[in-house]
């Protein structure tokens, strides 16, 4: 009997997340004889050749470090990714691949910036990486699904998932709708009409957190496995999926290793995006305000830790009851997370991407704070740090390179060159929406950014 084709999972994004939590599921699967499955690795752009070319070195195959707030570490061989798709600039490893028949699901993490929505969850065809891809190129991930796609629907035609893994809210939905809407301005009117009726595009929620990988962990891993590895990484131990189980060619049995298939996702989505998601942002920037480095550090200086659980505790919890989880639970076991001093993940890291972040992590709770009649000082206190925050890269004064993929620095430094920033700042509608044109919310900005403006001058012990 001829052995069985294993189904592939082609994922777009290597990056460590992808290797810490999609390719670990998968990689359980395998070891508990339940998968056929295997991934394949690719990227967009060329940032990731050399790690894919360690990989590819090591079989696709690298060690896993992960580490309880207690410090127990752990070590596991991962050994779902079989595939390393080369790059080239015009993604044709990419495109074969995505378009072969066994590949049943693509997944992708770009990051919140890498779906160029604007405030109204649209697709914003005025910026430069899309006017480039409706022009033909492939700089984002609309332009590269294009060609892939392109070439499936020649070559067989074969339904797949396309599966969003970043922190957006409504992922599946909302990529979804920038796609079409992409196709339509593309005039690409018959692979739309393809997409429409052969891919489905499942919410998901993920969550495991995996800082930038460090020199130390190489060390480690060969001293506790014997391992030479070029290409470890490290993560909490911490792990969870919840993903909509709607998939249109078949899917791996994910729920044997613990992912949750729903029939809607959103409970786990605004609970994770408010209060994790929304919680290490703050963290990041007040804790690099105060000349911090490390999120443990920043979670346990006590008036930082304060700022974070007031936010969940005044504001996200009132905004999000009733909810099937124990939110209070769930706001103590992320304060924990955070705290771990073994993971060392980066304020940096963290603290990137904040003009995606804003309005989507930070701003619908201000609405609804609003709209229940609360003035929603808790909350006020999130966009207050991240504009002392840009102050501070403005003038050259961070500690660090500042990484926003929607950053238009030329136009950020004129209007924090301006004696009326914060008043304009606080009137971006692409930040706060409707929220920009209410005189309350600047007045509410203003005293905040105020009152924390003489805090950061004062020392922050560390600990509780």
């Amino acid at each position: 009997m001829a052995a069985s084709v294993p189904s592939v999972w082609m994922h777009i994004g290597a990056g460590s997340f992808h290797r810490a939590h999609q390719a670990w599921y998968l990689h359980r699967l395998i070891k508990q004889g339940e998968s056929d499955w295997q991934i394949a690795l690719s990227n967009i752009r060329d940032d990731a050749c050399a790690l894919l070319d360690t990989l590819s070195a090591q079989n696709g195959e690298y060690t896993l470090e992960t580490v309880t707030p207690e410090g127990e570490r752990a070590y596991e061989r991962i050994t779902s990714i079989k595939t390393l798709v080369p790059w080239d600039r015009e993604l044709n490893g990419m495109i074969k691949q995505g378009a072969d028949e066994t590949t049943r699901v693509i997944a992708f993490t770009v990051t919140e910036s890498g779906y160029y929505l604007d405030n109204d969850h649209q697709l914003d065809p005025r910026h430069a990486d899309i006017r480039a891809d409706l022009q033909g190129e492939a700089r984002t991930i609309y332009g590269a699904l294009t060609r892939i796609l392109l070439a499936r629907m020649a070559a067989h035609g074969n339904p797949v998932t396309l599966l969003n893994c970043d922190n957006l809210r409504h992922n599946g939905e909302r990529f979804r709708q920038g796609f079409l809407t992409f196709l339509t301005l593309r005039k690409e009117e018959a692979l739309l009409a393809w997409v429409t009726a052969n891919t489905t595009s499942p919410d998901t929620m993920v969550d495991r957190i995996t800082p930038r990988p460090t020199a130390d962990i190489a060390p480690r891993v060969a001293q506790a496995t014997g391992f030479d590895d070029k290409a470890p990484i490290m993560g909490e131990a911490f792990i969870q999926w919840v993903i909509e189980d709607d998939f249109a060619a078949g899917r791996p049995a994910l729920e044997k290793v613990g992912v949750e298939m729903v029939d809607s996702v959103l409970p786990w989505e605004e609970a994770k995006i408010r209060i994790l998601n929304a919680s290490h942002s703050c963290i990041a920037w007040a804790g690099t305000l105060t000349g911090q480095s490390y999120i443990h550090e920043s979670t346990q200086t006590q008036a930082i830790k304060e700022m974070a659980w007031e936010y969940v505790t005044q504001d996200v919890i009132p905004s999000l009851t009733p909810s099937p989880l124990d939110l209070q639970a769930y706001r103590d076991v992320v304060l924990e997370r955070f705290a771990n001093p073994w993971i060392q993940d980066t304020n940096q890291r963290v603290a990137a991407d904040g003009l995606s972040k804003i309005p989507g992590f930070i701003t619908p709770t201000l609405i609804e704070c609003y709209a229940r009649g609360e003035t929603p000082r808790a909350t006020a206190v999130l966009p207050a740090l991240f504009f002392l925050f840009l102050q501070r890269w403005h003038r050259g004064e961070l500690p660090y390179e500042y990484q926003d993929g929607a950053l238009d620095a030329p136009a950020l430094h004129a209007l924090l060159d301006r004696d009326d920033a914060l008043e304009r700042f606080a009137a971006d509608e692409t930040l706060f929406g409707p929220l920009a044109q209410r005189a309350e919310f600047a007045a509410l900005l203003k005293e905040t950014v105020a009152g924390l403006a003489e805090w950061v001058k004062q020392p922050q012990p560390v600990g509780e």
